[in-house]
């Protein structure tokens, strides 16, 4: 047993090799913990990269004397910063998906409520809308971008 807020969960078997599949309920207990699980996953691998990203900057505040190793060093760490505020706003994507998860809102169309296929999930497990509503408002950007 888990203690999920005031809540005990029962904790879900889940197969190393389990794959969600469309002739299971949509969002069934071992889906909604197989994207949980996943979704940790990658918060984890995002964060282990950040603390080395974070030693490495410090390691690398060495005075470099040749001017085109600096620019060159400061490039690197700028595009390095860059990536790691990326990666900072997809921890925060990934822990409202954890919070959806938390909700039993996972896995559904922010739009149009509909359910998300387990194919998109899988790929993005952070996505909100469903491929067509995507499309819908990368379509509806492009306009408003193209005025």
């Amino acid at each position: 047993m888990v203690k999920k807020g005031n809540k005990m969960k029962a904790e879900v078997f889940l197969p190393d090799d389990y794959r969600p599949a469309e002739d299971e309920p949509f969002m069934n207990e071992m889906q909604t913990e197989y994207f949980r699980r996943k979704l940790i996953n990658w918060k984890a691998e995002l964060q282990d990269d950040s603390k080395s990203t974070l030693e490495g900057l410090q390691d690398s505040s060495r005075n470099i004397p040749d001017i085109a190793d600096r620019a060159s060093e400061e490039t690197d760490r700028a595009l390095e910063l860059r990536t790691r505020d990326r990666q900072r706003k997809l921890v925060a994507k990934i822990d409202a998906a954890l919070r959806r998860i938390d909700e039993g809102e996972y896995g559904y169309c922010d739009e149009t409520g509909e359910p998300i296929s387990l194919k998109r999930l899988d790929a993005r497990p952070i996505a909100t809308l469903s491929l067509e509503a995507q499309e819908r408002h990368e379509r509806k950007e492009k306009v408003h971008r193209d005025d």
